[in-house]
């Protein structure tokens, strides 16, 4: 079945470079000029994946990130010339599933787009209840609760927390957990990994994620 998705963005020559490679791809696109533009293709439609740019008019992009995750779980990611640690902090923060920067070159985005889009569909087909200390994860809904409440990740987030649920005892280093979470090439400063267990273990309040200095992290064995 043909996958829709949204751009949300005010250049329009980014705008049409998107949507022609990703039509030729096999995708159907709906594009959007602002942000308020965007909220309304939102509601018009389901979609499997927003593009979202974060410096435009009348709504920002990070504020049109939090309506969306208010009302769905459709994967989220941020296009941005912002290329410095705090502005993907906050793109993070407001539960964006990944942060591309500009300029970006179109086969990465596809690339970006197939993984994440293959997360959903994998998830969907292999359902199951991981539990560890009061946390329930549900490998179906793509949803995580600790003691009955709802905790919004992100899908990387999820992603982590599920490997490391599903290998409990088993350390992973940042560059196999670099490897199993982004299978395409990640080009960048592996510490990424530290910034996703840090709001992890934020969002769970749970003291789950044991680092192993010098090697890595690991949820350990339940007695």
């Amino acid at each position: 079945m043909q996958k829709n998705i949204l751009i949300i963005e005010d250049e329009k020559s980014i705008q049409n470079i998107l949507k022609a490679f990703l039509e030729d791809a096999g995708y159907r696109i709906t594009l959007a000029d602002d942000g308020i533009a965007g909220m309304a293709a939102f509601h018009k439609s389901a979609y499997d994946l927003v593009l979202l740019d974060i410096m435009m008019p009348k709504l920002d992009g990070y504020t049109v990130c939090e309506m969306i995750r208010n009302e769905g779980s459709a994967p989220v990611i941020l296009l941005t010339a912002l290329d410095d640690e705090e502005s993907q902090m906050k793109g993070f923060d407001v539960l964006a599933d990944d942060y591309i920067t500009k300029p970006f070159s179109m086969p990465l985005v596809l690339r970006r787009i197939e993984a994440i889009l293959r997360r959903t569909r994998n998830a969907e087909h292999n359902s199951t209840i991981l539990t560890y200390q009061g946390i329930q994860l549900d490998t179906y809904t793509y949803k995580v609760f600790v003691s009955g409440r709802e905790v919004m990740l992100t899908a990387r987030e999820f992603e982590i927390l599920r490997l490391f649920m599903e290998n409990k005892g088993r350390v992973f280093t940042r560059e196999q957990l670099l490897d199993q979470i982004w299978n395409y090439d990640y080009i960048g400063d592996d510490k990424i990994i530290n910034t996703h267990i840090k709001n992890i273990r934020k969002k769970l309040g749970v003291d789950c994620i044991e680092t192993i200095r010098g090697v890595g992290y690991r949820v350990d064995k339940e007695n």
